[in-house]
């Protein structure tokens, strides 16, 4: 979808041929079905563009970022990168105290929504496409008269004048992600020199961020999850800074902080903890290790161990029931002894797949009413 077509979506007749293709129903799998009997009634590339809006408005992904998906506007890599609702209002609530905020690379308006519940948004995108879609969301949520919109290259422009900036680089180009941070277009070490500008500034990278990269960098580090997703990695800089690392589960909101504390190690106990993937990657295992008075398995190992049940949000709990060096004929056989038909099977450090294991199981061949599952734990205890 281009520009001007976007822009005769938007009129009377773009608007009729949304309608239209709601009434078709669309999928993936019936696209060129739909398309074929909607080109019979609007010319083909506003066809297409209606049909691609109601399709990935009914989207999945789309539902699940954003309460408004129905009246707003996607294309397809901008949903995949945008930050989704819950998200977005979590980090902007850093900004709460700020009169003004300057969104850089603000795509379809993902994190531009969160920012205008507190605050007046310069929001600047290079796309003109996208920075038309980001206006229409913003009016899907009643926010537009709170943003300005800006065409242009945050690598060229003079920068907005606010009192703090969010900046979200692209991480994809060509449809390929970007991995490391100075392939981010702009590059992550542009920030240095806004800092100069304003102190206050936050940043969304990758979750899967290489932390080496983020050496030199005098920044908070925040790992979110979502629903026990990983989700994304944040950066705060300045003001917006308030701790080291941070590893925050939405949608509770329940956050840990710290520093590494002293490594324990222990065969297993009683239960075992499978922490939130933002702990890991948040390097906050031994903080959370030392909250639940229990043991690490393994030192390179996150699952942990402890003699007592303490609730926590931060980990998945455990009863262990048995324990015992991995030998597949050894397995197989105890489970059927205690008639389990199924399994689940989650690995640290094993080698195995869970599909292969679970098939060489055999636990179909168990006979008679079975018990309830259970879930086989791969990993290494003290090396």
């Amino acid at each position: 979808m281009n520009l001007a077509t976007f822009e005769t979506l938007l009129t009377p007749l773009g608007q009729s041929a949304i309608a239209a293709a709601v009434e078709l129903n669309p999928t993936e799998e019936s696209f060129l079905t739909c398309l074929t009997r909607l080109q019979k009634h609007y010319p083909s590339e506003l066809a297409k563009a209606a049909l691609e809006t109601v399709t990935l408005r009914v989207r999945a992904k789309a539902r699940s970022k954003f309460s408004r998906a129905e009246a707003m506007y996607f294309t397809r890599e901008a949903l995949e990168q945008a930050s989704g609702e819950m998200i977005s209002r979590y980090r902007a609530e850093r900004y709460a105290g700020f009169a003004s905020v300057a969104d850089l690379g603000c795509g379809i308006g993902g994190d531009t929504l969160g920012l205008a519940a507190h605050c007046g948004v310069a929001a600047v995108d290079a796309d003109p496409l996208r920075l038309a879609m980001a206006a229409q969301n913003l009016a899907a949520y009643g926010y537009r008269e709170r943003v300005t919109l800006i065409q242009d290259d945050v690598t060229q422009m003079q920068l907005p004048t606010a009192e703090a900036f969010f900046f979200d680089p692209a991480r994809r180009a060509g449809g390929r992600r970007k991995f490391s941070v100075r392939d981010y277009q702009p590059p992550l070490p542009i920030v240095k020199e806004w800092l100069t500008h304003t102190p206050a500034i936050g940043v969304k990278i990758s979750p899967g961020v290489d932390l080496a990269e983020l050496d030199g960098y005098d920044c908070e580090i925040e790992f979110i999850s979502q629903a026990g997703e990983l989700k994304e990695c944040a950066l705060w800089f300045g003001p917006l800074k308030t701790a080291s690392r941070r590893a925050t589960l939405l949608p509770a909101r329940h956050t840990l902080t710290g520093r590494d504390a002293a490594r324990r190690i222990s065969t297993p106990l009683a239960y075992l903890y499978e922490p939130d993937p933002a702990i890991l990657r948040a390097g906050l295992v031994t903080t959370l290790a030392a909250q639940l008075d229990a043991y690490q398995l393994d030192a390179d190992i996150a699952y942990l161990t402890s003699d007592a049940p303490r609730p926590t949000p931060f980990a998945r709990a455990f009863v262990i029931e048995e324990s015992f060096p991995f030998r597949l004929k050894r397995l197989r056989e105890r489970l059927r002894a205690l008639r389990v038909g199924r399994v689940t099977v989650k690995k640290r450090g094993s080698p195995l797949e869970p599909e292969e294991l679970i098939h060489k199981l055999r636990l179909s061949a168990v006979s008679g009413p079975a018990e309830p599952g259970r879930v086989v734990f791969l990993t290494h205890v003290r090396g």
